[in-house]
This record gives structure tokens, sequence and C-alpha cells, in this order.
């Protein structure tokens, strides 16, 4: 018998940027990730205001959010919401690609068509 495995994938779509939210949308990427699935954060709406902050070493979201850099987790930033939030600079410091698709947003359906399941926090 012949067992095909397939690896699941997922898209994690950060909007809110309250920072309880956005932990949950690290460790979920990161747990996803250590179980194998193929996974990728998107940092969307006001979790955009966060990048700078969450960038110091003494923030306690820090470990997380390296941890999530290191592994290839972040697939983008909206580019017009880090726009909006002043972040734009930042996230272009870190590294951190811009998504602008849809409308200078990040487009879900894009995703979609790469066989991602969509979960928004």
């Amino acid at each position: 018998m012949v067992e095909f495995w397939i690896q699941r994938k997922v898209a994690i779509f950060a909007f809110n940027g309250d920072p309880m939210c956005v932990i949950h949308a690290l460790i979920n990427t990161l747990e996803f990730h250590a179980k194998g699935y193929d996974v990728k954060l998107i940092i969307e709406g006001s979790a955009t205001s966060l990048i700078g902050k969450l960038n110091e070493a003494n923030n306690p979201l820090h470990y997380y959010y390296t941890k999530a850099k290191e592994e290839g987790l972040i697939s983008c930033v909206c580019k017009a919401c880090a726009t909006k939030s002043g972040t734009i600079g930042e996230a272009e410091e870190q590294g951190l690609a811009l998504c602008d698709e849809l409308f200078g947003h990040p487009s879900m359906a894009k995703y979609m068509e790469e066989g991602y399941d969509i979960i928004s926090i």
C-alpha cells in the first residue's frame, strides 16, 4: 500500500494590533511550523504598528517574533497599513517583504489559490 502525505498549508493573517492577539498569531504560526505545516504569517491592519516594538529585545513578544523571522515564517507585511501606521521604514530595515497586490494590501485569494487555509486573528 502506498501512502501519500499531503502537507497542510496555513496562512495566518494578523490584523489586530492588540499585543494579546499578535502573540497568538505568533505562537500559532510557530506551532504549525513545528508540526510540519507550511505556514505563513501575514502582518496586516493595526498589527503593522507593532513591527518596531516587536523587534525590541526588551519586548515580551520579541522572542516569538524573532523566531518567526529567523524561521522565514513571516510572508509579508501590508504595505498600505505599514505606510499608514508609520512602520514601513521599520519593515524595510528588518528585511520584511511588503505585499500590496490587493489595492495596497496582501491578497487572501492569492494564498487560497496556492492552497492555504486562512486564519484571521
